[in-house]
């Protein structure tokens, strides 16, 4: 029996999650998955965004601009990188000019700060590598870049210290209220039951919300395809590129990412499939077309990797967020595509009032604000580093050379407050693996390190849980 079941450990759930964990309530969180972080959440832009794009008067708008508005010292408190690097919306058509004063005036009524319209001389000075096509800009400094993996695991971890439980390969599949007002959930791993859910189920918050409420959501999984390119072009463009937007998103970026890369995409292709992360040939292809129109000279070959995400689209086009009209202490968190990442600190904002003020909450007399995250060696002088090194040998040796991730940084990883425990929970908190050979070089040795601190067999580690075993079997004697 808990207070809060918050269902879905995406950024939306776990900015929740760790909101309600400064309160004095019993909170769980059930997420299908093996790990945090394993579904919209884990592929996207990267991109902070500035709030001047969603309709005036949404949800989406506001908590966007809040959002915004917040992740400087949620970054600091968490320990996430974070950069405000400024976002261009690109017009290369001169009848389009006035679409960019439309955005700018909409921005401006969504109370987005420091909006300005540029010439494509004033343009070209700050940004060089844009088009030569150019007419003009819509410049927004307040848009920035983060690591949206580190994000997401910061505020999970954040929530567990502050005492959140966190259920995972754990699938909700029937709900239903009774007489004295508990929710149930059936599972697939036994019941749970709560005075108050969150449905924070991505994808699938439809489908969790169509078992209480006779008013029913549906939600369009929607793919977007990217490529990321090699640390080596990441100045290419020291903004975050936009074309102007349409109705299906805000088109294909160009920007940097806060580790050094450069990030193409997305693709916006409706689907059915809920799982579909598949990238598609027409997919890629589609993005160096559309890339190019706005970046000059952009170096496509220079590309290490293509992934694919999905985004929660709801017919209505807004963030779906409060109680349920006929499912009374069911919370909707629901249709939360982008800017999702950007809002979810406002979103757990939002939600955790909305039950402290249903609940009477208490804040705790000794709340954790701060969490630390897995020290980088990269950012120390070469004297710290040699020191850190005499302390601890681990730190010098190097298991992926492209990222320069050492021993110690995967162990800090797997015996950190809800460690990693498959191939992709260690590449996300550490980015060992997301490097130039993607994973050619680190795989084995990973697989060595989880084996060795868990005490797991080769033939049960996987890349993201599930039935995504690396090893089948052992060909020769000895152990697995």
């Amino acid at each position: 029996m808990h207070d809060v079941i918050i269902i879905g450990a995406g950024v939306s759930g776990c900015a929740i999650a760790r909101e309600l964990s400064r309160y004095d309530v019993d909170v769980c969180v059930l997420e299908k998955c093996s790990d945090v972080c394993e579904g919209t959440s884990k592929a996207n832009s990267g991109i902070i965004h500035a709030g001047f794009d969603a309709p005036n008067g949404s949800l989406m708008a506001k908590l966007n601009v809040r959002g915004n508005e917040m992740m400087d010292t949620f970054a600091s408190d968490l320990d996430i990188p974070f950069k405000r690097n400024g976002a261009m919306v690109v017009c290369i058509h001169k009848d389009m000019l006035e679409g960019l004063n439309t955005l700018y005036e909409r921005g401006v009524a969504n109370g987005v700060k420091g909006l300005r319209l540029l010439g494509k001389e004033e343009a070209l000075s700050m940004e060089p590598n844009l088009s030569d096509d150019v007419e003009g800009v819509l410049y927004a400094p307040t848009s920035g870049i983060i690591c949206p993996f580190i994000l997401n695991i910061a505020m999970a971890e954040n929530a567990f210290t502050n005492g959140v439980e966190f259920y995972f390969n754990t699938e909700v599949e029937h709900i239903w209220h009774d007489a004295e007002g508990l929710w149930h959930l059936r599972t697939n791993n036994g019941e749970y039951s709560a005075r108050y859910i969150v449905n924070a189920a991505g994808v699938y918050a439809d489908v969790i919300h169509n078992m209480v409420s006779s008013e029913k959501l549906h939600i369009t999984p929607r793919r977007g395809d990217y490529c990321l390119l090699d640390k080596e072009t990441g100045n290419h463009v020291l903004h975050t590129i936009f074309p102007q937007p349409t109705n299906l998103g805000k088109g294909v970026l160009v920007s940097p990412t806060v580790h050094g890369n450069l990030i193409v995409g997305p693709t916006a292709i409706d689907i059915k499939d809920r799982e579909g992360t598949n990238t598609t040939a027409a997919g890629i292809d589609f993005l160096s077309s559309r890339a190019n129109l706005h970046v000059k000279n952009l170096p496509l070959r220079k590309v290490i990797t293509s992934f694919a995400g999905l985004r929660a689209h709801e017919d209505r086009h807004d963030f779906i967020i409060g109680e349920v009209n006929d499912a009374p202490g069911f919370i909707d968190c629901a249709g939360i595509a982008s800017p999702g990442l950007s809002a979810s600190p406002a979103i757990g904002e939002m939600v955790g009032n909305l039950l402290k003020e249903k609940m009477h909450l208490i804040e705790k007399n000794h709340w954790i604000q701060q969490r630390k995250g897995i020290l980088n060696p990269n950012e120390l002088s070469l004297e710290e580093r040699n020191e850190l090194i005499q302390n601890n040998p681990a730190y010098g040796n190097i298991v992926c050379r492209c990222e320069s991730i050492s021993e110690a940084e995967i162990i800090d990883a797997i015996h950190r407050p809800l460690g990693a425990r498959t191939l992709d929970g260690i590449k996300r908190r550490t980015r060992a693996g997301m490097g130039r050979c993607q994973s050619g070089f680190c795989s084995p040795r990973v697989m060595e390190i989880l084996h060795r601190e868990l005490c797991i067999p080769y033939t049960k580690i996987t890349k993201s849980g599930g039935s995504s075993n690396i090893v089948q079997e052992r060909t020769k004697g000895g152990n697995a």
